[in-house]
């Protein structure tokens, strides 16, 4: 009996090639996260250049809205990367650890020298603004350091297969990721001072670092079943998203998070799912 028990998990366990397929996937959500971060730091001449402009109209640096691409494709694969695993059932420790230590990089270090990024924007916006001292710049690592947080907690929590405590990472992650693009495609009046408004990003920083350490649950956007009963704020929230995504491109991001967060809070009030 013992032996026919060992025979039988060798056969049930994936081979070694497949098993290593999920990991090379989470690997290239670290690069891309990587890409982020050099595409966002390679502005300092753009900033340069628009320091004797500060009335005129603010055009985002192209180089990143490439840090915020690379951050969307390393959700992608972040994606991805889980879907593979279960589709070859091959998922592993190493691999639950190298997704999160993946994750820190590519939507908590990438995004914040995103923001570290645009609070340099708004105080060049101003008169003698790139003489500011970088300690001004220092709360967006903030970011970062919640994330890691978060990440340390959800490895540690076997409670959160359903439902999240707190917001998943890769949310703040493409929420950030979102304003560079909105800031260089959009074209609704006021928008883009509201964005570079350095009040606005340490607000910002604030409210999304204490969304992902805190306890409070969020939804998981897995269908346990296809009934609208259990999966109604699940519905509601794609029928927003695609809402949004036709009549406000980018500015869709900032607002199906704003529900995500809503739905989410207010669900277990109506009814659990």
């Amino acid at each position: 009996m013992i032996n026919q028990n060992t025979t039988i998990e060798k056969d049930s366990a994936p081979p070694s090639g497949l098993s290593a397929i999920p990991n090379i996937f989470t690997l290239l959500n670290l690069f891309f996260g990587c890409m982020a971060i050099v595409f966002a730091l390679q502005t300092n001449s753009v900033i340069i250049y628009l320091n004797d402009q500060f009335n005129s109209s603010f055009n985002i640096p192209e180089k990143l809205t490439w840090a915020a691409i690379c951050i969307i494709i390393a959700a992608l694969i972040d994606f991805l990367d889980g879907f593979v695993a279960r589709l070859l059932k091959a998922t592993s420790e190493l691999g639950k650890q190298l997704d999160s230590l993946s994750d820190v990089v590519s939507f908590g270090v990438a995004p914040a020298v995103i923001i570290f990024q645009l609070l340099r924007f708004s105080f060049a916006r101003e008169e003698n603004g790139l003489d500011v001292s970088i300690i001004w710049m220092m709360p967006a690592f903030i970011i970062a350091c919640a994330a890691a947080y978060r990440l340390g907690k959800f490895n540690l929590d076997t409670d959160q297969q359903f439902s999240f405590k707190g917001v998943p990472v890769p949310a703040v992650g493409l929420l950030i990721a979102s304003l560079p693009l909105i800031l260089h495609f959009n074209e609704i009046s006021g928008v883009n001072s509201f964005l570079l408004n350095k009040w606005v990003l340490y607000a910002l920083i604030i409210v999304i670092s204490y969304l992902m350490i805190s306890n409070h649950r969020m939804m998981s956007l897995k269908f346990s079943d296809f009934t609208f009963k259990n999966n109604r704020s699940k519905i509601i929230l794609f029928v927003i998203a695609i809402i949004a995504a036709l009549f406000l491109q980018w500015l869709a991001v900032p607002v199906v998070f704003i529900f995500y967060i809503l739905l989410s809070l207010i669900k277990p009030k109506i009814k659990p799912e």
